[in-house]
């Protein structure tokens, strides 16, 4: 058995005894069992499952995050968890997707409005 805890910013989420973990990174799903070599990966959006120490399959949809298994020990950091049945967790999962790609358009903005601002001084400064 490994231990599975999942820390979200505010507070701990999950803790459990658990017999096996599958999830998505970026490099495709992974599977980890208790002796599997200690492994790290980001996290994408997407479905966490877990079996239980009584065998029970369980399912998260989590936010991006990082994933580390130490020995006997898998901790997940993640903004934002959600327990549920798989079809209630693809309309959650959707909405991560969706606040992600707000805040990557919002940065996106940021960025621009630096980026002229900067362009503009730049060639106030060359002008003198």
């Amino acid at each position: 058995m490994m231990m599975l805890t999942i820390q979200l910013p505010t507070d701990r989420f999950l803790e459990k005894k658990v017999g096996k973990v599958k999830g998505e990174g970026p490099a495709g799903e992974f599977c980890l069992k208790p002796k599997h070599l200690d492994y790290a990966t980001v996290l994408s959006p997407g479905v966490l499952s877990y079996v239980t120490a009584e065998g029970r399959e369980e399912y998260l949809a989590v936010d991006r995050g990082i994933l580390v298994k130490q020995g006997e020990q898998i901790m997940v950091a993640t903004r934002r968890a959600v327990a549920g049945e798989l079809g209630q967790l693809t309309v959650e999962i959707e909405k991560m997707l969706q606040e992600g790609d707000e805040r990557e358009k919002q940065n996106r903005s940021a960025v621009a409005k630096l980026e002229v601002g900067f362009i503009k001084r730049f060639l106030e400064f060359s002008h003198r």
